[in-house]
């Protein structure tokens, strides 16, 4: 089986031990020319624009980046009879529902980013049927800028942190993520025929915090309780894109149709930990 990964760099798609391409997705063409001399049985899109913020000023590279070039995959998807495993984003959702979201939960994003994703979630359904959409929350790893590192680095430098505490979400390890859509994609190889296993499912590790529980876990796991740690609230730390006050998603069609069940988002986060002790 022939497998062309787009974003080798990213937190997800460098856990992909398989075939992986360069590419600047705002160059439609690129990506096009790539998929055709590569003729892939399956097209793993793990890259993205990502900058939250930027997003809402670099509107036309994020629509680029984060609809229009995984439609253009999504097509020649389509024209080689391949599948195309996607990654989106709990923002797609305005986190006014006060439970988890399920796969089929009406989409209205509250920024640019969530908006442009969300776009690129049509295109692939439109384009063809052959196609998983990964619907994940609050990645992080050791590699990278993200969350985790931030707050790491930041304990550091200041030894006192402010962070938000009214916005509920999952911490998602990478690695469990790709370790997921690996196990995805064994199923998906046995019968690329089988349609019951195409959709939207959501792919995120079990339970819910805040970013404040995040960082105090984060904090704890690396040994630094004394570092002093305060919950504010959004309206203390405005930001140019609004983000969902709540944006857990369920997970229970995972479950139910692949049979997979990530790990509580602090076990994970114990694994990422460990592994950064031993790096």
């Amino acid at each position: 089986m022939r497998i062309l990964v787009f974003g080798k760099t990213g937190q997800v798609g460098s856990g992909l031990c398989v075939g992986r391409a360069e590419a600047d997705l705002s160059d439609l063409a690129a990506v096009e020319n790539i998929i055709q001399e590569e003729h892939p049985d399956v097209i793993i899109n793990a890259a993205a624009y990502t900058n939250v913020d930027h997003a809402e000023t670099d509107v036309e590279i994020a629509r680029l980046v984060n609809a229009r070039a995984p439609g253009v995959m999504a097509e020649m998807a389509a024209v080689n009879n391949a599948w195309i495993i996607h990654y989106s984003t709990d923002y797609v959702f305005d986190g006014e529902q006060d439970a988890p979201y399920s796969e089929e939960a009406v989409k209205n994003p509250k920024n640019v980013y969530g908006d442009t994703k969300s776009s690129g979630e049509y295109a692939i359904r439109q384009a063809t049927g052959r196609h998983l959409i990964i619907r994940t929350s609050w990645v992080y790893s050791n590699e990278g800028r993200n969350f985790l590192n931030t707050v790491l680095r930041l304990a550091s430098q200041q030894g006192e942190l402010r962070i938000v505490d009214d916005q509920m979400g999952t911490p998602t390890y990478a690695r469990m993520l790709s370790r997921t859509t690996a196990a995805m994609l064994k199923k998906i190889s046995a019968d690329r025929n089988d349609l019951n296993l195409a959709g939207i499912y959501n792919v995120t590790c079990e339970g819910a915090t805040t970013w404040y529980g995040f960082a105090c876990e984060i904090l704890r796991c690396a040994g630094k309780d004394k570092v002093s740690i305060e919950p504010i609230r959004t309206g203390d730390y405005p930001t140019p894109a609004e983000r969902p006050s709540y944006s857990v998603l369920d997970t229970s069609k995972l479950d139910r149709v692949y049979g997979l069940r990530l790990p509580p988002w602090q076990a994970s986060l114990k694994e990422c930990m460990a592994e950064r002790a031993v790096q």
